[in-house]
């Protein structure tokens, strides 16, 4: 699936970036169940602090991993007044530090990468905790399909170069012998951009974009697909359709931590 251009991704992060801000405004301690052990206040720390982690590693051109704690200006402020802007300008920053970088290469979990990379793992990595938000406060998810879509794209592609610390630990249990999953989105308008083939092979995982035959298949619209994939909804959630083996669907998301 070709990625959209930075544009769609800014759109995005700066909507789903402010839909959390406007979530949890005034409600800070509120527990978010799909973050087990987190509040509001912790989740908003993450967003915020993740967009500032990833503007800097585009601003400075960094060739490693920055500490993520270490990210000037990474601490929620104190005054609630000053949340909401706080949490948009961390958008703001990679908006802005992905278009002056261009196509200059940077550090990703997965390798050297154009810029753009954050501008789209950072408008997804805001749209699933806009979610966590969303459906901690009883809220429906406000999301546009061929976001979550894309969304579930980039996810499964992180999934697959197994680079990254979540992942790591875990992907050595990904491998497998031929064993596949099939994912698909089910909204119309999709453009045949909503169907991803899984296998697990000796050496890792392969994702081919389309329709196929496999061990099991869970399809249903792009934004519960995508909430499934990254364990914010369960498989039985009426949203979704499951068939095949449900041992291998299990095995697979309890592989794959968001």
């Amino acid at each position: 699936m070709e990625p959209p251009g930075n544009d769609r991704f800014y759109a995005e992060l700066r909507a789903c970036t402010a839909k959390l801000a406007k979530v949890i405004d005034g409600d800070l301690e509120r527990a978010v169940p799909t973050c087990p052990g987190w509040t509001f206040r912790q989740l908003a720390t993450h967003v915020g602090r993740g967009h500032r982690w990833a503007a800097e590693i585009v601003s400075t051109r960094a060739t490693e991993a920055i500490p993520f704690r270490e990210v000037p200006d990474g601490k929620l402020p104190e005054d609630p007044a000053r949340h909401a802007h706080w949490l948009n300008a961390g958008a703001t920053r990679v908006i802005e530090a992905v278009t002056a970088a261009g196509s200059a290469p940077v550090w990703t979990f997965t390798g050297m990468r154009p810029a753009g990379f954050w501008a789209r793992r950072r408008a997804h990595e805001a749209a699933v905790h806009m979610a966590d938000a969303q459906l901690a406060a009883g809220q429906g998810v406000e999301l546009a399909p061929a976001d979550a879509a894309d969304g579930v794209d980039e996810w499964l592609a992180i999934i697959a170069a197994g680079t990254t610390g979540l992942v790591q630990a875990q992907a050595q249990g990904l491998r497998g012998d031929g064993q596949t999953l099939h994912f698909h989105a089910t909204d119309p308008g999709l453009a045949g951009t909503g169907e991803w083939l899984i296998e697990r092979t000796p050496s890792g995982i392969t994702v081919q974009p389309g329709h196929g035959k496999a061990d099991v298949a869970v399809r249903g619209p792009a934004v519960s697909l995508l909430l499934v994939l990254t364990r914010r909804l369960p498989t039985s959630d009426p949203a979704i359709e499951t068939h095949g083996d449900q041992a291998l669907l299990t095995h697979w998301l309890e592989h794959t931590p968001f």
